[in-house]
C-alpha cells in the first residue's frame, strides 16, 4: 500500500497540481497585497478618502464588514482577469491545426459527392 501511494504521489500530474497550488497561493498573496495596499487606497481617494477596509456596520453583537467584502470582490475580479489574459495568451501561442484540403466535390447535376479530380460523375455520368 505504501508503494502504491508513492507511485501515485510521484506521478507527473500530481506533482504538477501540487506546484500549481503552491504557486497559486503565492500569486493570491501578491494580488491581495495589490488590492489592499495599492488599488483600494487609490479607489478610496477617488471616492473622497473612503477606507474600504474599515467600512462595517453592527447588528446586535455581529459586525458586518462589507468593506472587506468589496475588497475581496475586487481581488477576485483581478485574479479572474489575469487568468483570462494568461489563457488567452496561451491559446494564441498554440499553432492552429492546418485545415485538411477537400478531397471531394459535389456534382452540379445530381449533387452527389465525387472525387475532386473526377471529370465525369459516376452516379449520373454527366461530364464535369
Amino acid at each position: 500500500m505504501l508503494k502504491e501511494f508513492k507511485e501515485f504521489a510521484m506521478r507527473g500530474n500530481v506533482m504538477d497540481l501540487a506546484i500549481a497550488v503552491i504557486i497559486g497561493g503565492a500569486f493570491g498573496k501578491i494580488i491581495t497585497s495589490l488590492v489592499n495596499d495599492v488599488l483600494m487606497p487609490l479607489i478610496g481617494l477617488v471616492l473622497g478618502g473612503i477606507n474600504f477596509s474599515g467600512l462595517a456596520f453592527t447588528v446586535g453583537d455581529a459586525v458586518v464588514k462589507w468593506g472587506a467584502f468589496i475588497q475581496s470582490i475586487v481581488d477576485f475580479i483581478i485574479v479572474a482577469f489575469v487568468i483570462f489574459m494568461l489563457v488567452r495568451a496561451m491559446n494564441r501561442l498554440r499553432e492552429p491545426e492546418p485545415a485538411a484540403a477537400p478531397t471531394t466535390k459535389e456534382c452540379p447535376h445530381c449533387f452527389t459527392k465525387i472525387p475532386l479530380k473526377a471529370t465525369r460523375c459516376p452516379n449520373c455520368t454527366s461530364q464535369l
